[in-house]
This record gives structure tokens, sequence and C-alpha cells, in this order.
């Protein structure tokens, strides 16, 4: 079983007795909880997540990377102990490497920053309708308000997952150029020796992999969330 989010749950309790405070009709006070409010918890547990994965990977990157010189640079005359830091700088050395790849590889830091980016402009729009200010002072109440808020709440999604839709395109790009690259060096391998000389650089790509934690998801209902 999943552990709850202390956060997640104050928002989710939060936001539900402001709810139901509001004057709106059944259809309205359904779209707050199944379309905005979910969002907001959603994309929040997903922020969390990339932000903690992020943050262990450039870490260990970090520490690793100033332990290995340190265990590198020591002259011991014990066979034993000398093995076992030979054996042990090299595991470190692999955990490093293997860290940064992965973060380079799933990018944890800037869907940290996307995610956390919208769904703090989802609460913005929620905040905002919920005062009756910002571009909502006009309205007199929250049921007139409230197609606006609606509007303005799809917008956000859409550009999110139009977001979405451009990395994908750029990962397809990026693993066509390598792909491209690759069968150029099978063909040139003096190409690539030159390279190691410095004459000719060659740009690493990465591709951008959501895997599992998709920005785009569905609701119980068949609605495409973003």
């Amino acid at each position: 079983m999943a552990k709850k989010d202390p956060y997640r749950e104050f928002l989710k309790k939060d936001f539900g007795e402001i709810f139901d405070t509001l004057k709106l009709q059944d259809l309205q006070r359904k779209f707050l909880v199944s379309r905005w409010l979910d969002q907001v918890l959603w994309m929040e547990a997903q922020a969390g997540q990339a932000r903690n994965r992020y943050y262990r990977a450039r870490l260990l990157t970090i520490v690793g990377g100033i332990v290995l010189p340190a265990l590198v640079s020591l002259n011991l005359n014990n066979a034993r102990a000398r093995d076992a830091i030979v054996w042990t700088t090299f595991g470190l050395s692999q955990v490093v490497a293997i860290s940064a790849a992965v973060e380079e590889f799933f990018h944890y830091g800037e869907r940290w920053r996307h995610y956390r980016r919208t769904v703090e402009s989802l609460k913005t729009q929620g905040w905002q309708f919920f005062q009756l200010s910002g571009v909502y002072i006009n309205y007199s109440n929250h049921e007139q308000a409230f197609s606006a808020f609606a509007s303005q709440i799809e917008e956000i999604i859409q550009r999110d997952v139009e977001v979405y839709a451009t990395q994908v395109v750029q990962e397809k790009k990026q693993e066509e150029k390598k792909s491209g690259e690759n069968e150029n060096g099978s063909e040139q391998p003096e190409t690539f020796r030159s390279s190691s000389s410095g004459n000719i650089s060659r740009e690493d790509s990465v591709a951008l992999t959501w895997g599992d934690d998709s920005v785009a998801k569905v609701s119980k209902s068949g609605t495409v969330l973003s």
C-alpha cells in the first residue's frame, strides 16, 4: 500500500472545505474535483517524485566525485587493504557513473521544474477563482466566473500536453541524428580517430524518456489528462 503524502492529504482536505462554501452547480463542482483538483494532486506527486530522484542522483554524483580522488591517492603497504581500496574505488566509480547517466537520461531536474511550474499555475488560477480576483475580478459570483476559470485550466493543461509532444519530437530527432552518426562512424572510422585529437567535436544526444510517469494521464472517464 502506497504511503500517503501528508501535504497532498492537506490540500485535498483544504480545497474540499473551500469547495463546500462555493455556490456552484453540481456539474461545476464535479469539474473542480475531477479535473482541477485531480490535476493539482497528481502533478504535486510527480513534482515531488522527480525532485527526490534528482536530489539523490546529484548527491551520489557529487559525494562520489569528491571521495574518489581521495581513495585513488591512498598509498597503502598492506596488500589486503590495498585490494579493498581498489575494489571500493572501482565500485564507487561505477555508482557515480550510473547515477550521472540515469539523471542525464531521465532529466529528473527538468521534469521537476516542469511539473512545479504547471501545478503552481493551476493553483494560482484556483485561488484567483475562489477569491474572484485577478482575471475573475469583474464577475459577481463564482457561477458566472466558472466558464472563464474552466477555459484557463484547459489552456494550462493543453500547454502541458504540447510541451510533452514537443519533447517526444525532439527525442526522435536526437535518436535519428545519433543513429546517423553511428552509421557514418562505422563507414569512416578514421574520422573518429581524428576527433579524439580535438579537430572534430561530436555532441552526445540524450533521449528524454518519461517512462511510467508520463505527462499524459487518462482519467477513469477516459478524459486525457496532462
